[in-house]
């Protein structure tokens, strides 16, 4: 291990005479925390530079798992001028995130017992999704340090290309594990929309179509320029800093914030409503066709064989993942709501039917070229038809059993 001391920034208010965008933050007992993270490696690079270079006293660690078919994850850890540090992981259980998850908290601690670091910018390696780092530090009991925000790096005219690579993980190096299954489109799409704020390094050839697909797919974050005086003060995001609860919940099919609609440069969003059960069989033949109507899809649904079943939908790249979600609040008795989060029966109530409750099909596509009419028809072809419909529940459990492979699967 190679180390290097004698910093000049020490913690408290540093000389900030050459740096114009350091936002005034109070004195804090705990270290603040912001993860970068993104499959855009050079934007994501390019970030974690600007904020060295923005806010005094700040140190990067990263954890880059490329090494571990060597058996061990490497961390290097640097300030704006330069490595000050670096060391080895060894893997846990085969596995280079287990090693970071390992590593990660005890690195900060160090950081922080130091008293040199007024902020700590963990850059995650490409393909580690930042929900479950920041679960990680934010849950791990430590009072000396604190989750202040989660930035994802985008390069704008990189997005169509990633979000529609249905390539896995392991095909193009990235995997964070032997039995690491994701695609790079369903990656990049968690990274995209768990962060309330995403770092805009545009490339030469982005333009306004993309810049628009990046709207529609997360419109409530909080888009930063790299080079904006903005973005030191992003890193901070607030006296309360970053709530893991809060951003899981907006992750939860039953209660995720999904996108609206609109149509715009070429990107439209579909926003698909309905109330009645999907036909298993019809539905299930139609997968592939829906999955590849759009760039990104996701939401909630219901099978009307599985009446309980609250089910989610993830899509991106052609890729689709289908899961069981747990019941629906309709499904429960009424005492059982209370042991239920807020934000779920907020959700609830808000889309309440007064035949089937919380039951509904909600999915949102967002693509550029979307072909409106002719997904609209094809989605409302899957539902169950006036007659089935009319033979009620009873009838319904006797339908396809087409989903049984994929939700109950024979281990």
């Amino acid at each position: 291990m190679t180390d290097r001391s004698g910093r000049s920034d020490g913690p408290g208010r540093p000389d900030r005479s050459d740096q114009p965008d350091q936002p005034d933050q109070p004195d804090r007992d705990a270290l603040p925390v912001v993860l970068v993270g993104g499959l855009h490696a050079e934007a994501r690079k390019a970030a974690v530079e600007r904020l060295l270079r923005a806010v005094p006293g700040s140190v990067a660690l990263h954890h880059d798992l490329a090494t571990a078919a060597d058996g061990t994850v490497l961390r290097t850890v640097r300030d704006r001028d330069g490595v000050t540090a670096t060391g080895d992981a060894p893997l846990v259980n085969d596995c280079a995130c287990c090693a970071l998850r390992e590593d990660l908290v005890p690195e900060l601690e160090r950081l922080a017992d130091s008293g040199l670091c007024r902020l700590a910018v963990v850059e995650l390696w490409d393909s580690v999704e930042p929900q479950a780092m920041a679960e990680v530090v934010a849950n791990c009991g430590s009072d000396a340090l604190r989750v202040s925000n989660v930035l994802t790096a985008v390069d704008p005219a990189l997005l169509v290309p990633y979000l529609s690579c249905g390539d896995d993980l392991a095909e193009v190096g990235l995997a964070a594990a032997a039995t690491d299954q994701r695609t790079v489109a369903d990656t990049w799409a968690r990274q995209l929309e768990y962060a309330p704020v995403l770092v805009l390094v545009p490339g030469e050839e982005s333009d306004p179509a993309d810049l628009e697909l990046l709207e529609q797919l997360h419109p409530t974050a909080r888009r930063v320029a790299v080079d904006s005086g903005e973005l030191a003060e992003a890193a901070f995001a607030g006296f309360a800093g970053f709530d893991v609860e809060a951003a899981a919940a907006r992750q939860h099919p039953a209660c995720a914030l999904l996108p609206q609609e609109a149509d715009a440069y070429g990107v439209a969003t579909l926003v698909w409503h309905r109330t009645r059960p999907f036909h298993p069989g019809r539905l299930y033949t139609a997968l592939e066709d829906v999955s590849c109507a759009a760039a990104r899809s996701r939401g909630r649904f219901w099978l009307a064989d599985r009446p309980d079943t609250l089910l989610s939908w993830d899509a991106a790249g052609g890729a689709l993942c289908v899961e069981n979600s747990g019941p629906w609040l309709a499904s429960l008795p009424e005492a059982a709501w209370e042991l239920e989060p807020p934000t779920r029966t907020v959700a609830a109530a808000m889309d309440w039917d007064p035949e089937h409750g919380d039951r509904a099909q909600h999915l949102t596509f967002t693509s550029p070229g979307l072909d409106r009419e002719a997904l609209v028809a094809l989605l409302d072809s899957c539902l169950l038809t006036d007659a089935e419909y009319a033979a009620g529940r009873e009838e319904w459990r006797l339908l396809s059993t087409a989903f049984d492979e994929l939700l109950d699967p024979v281990s």
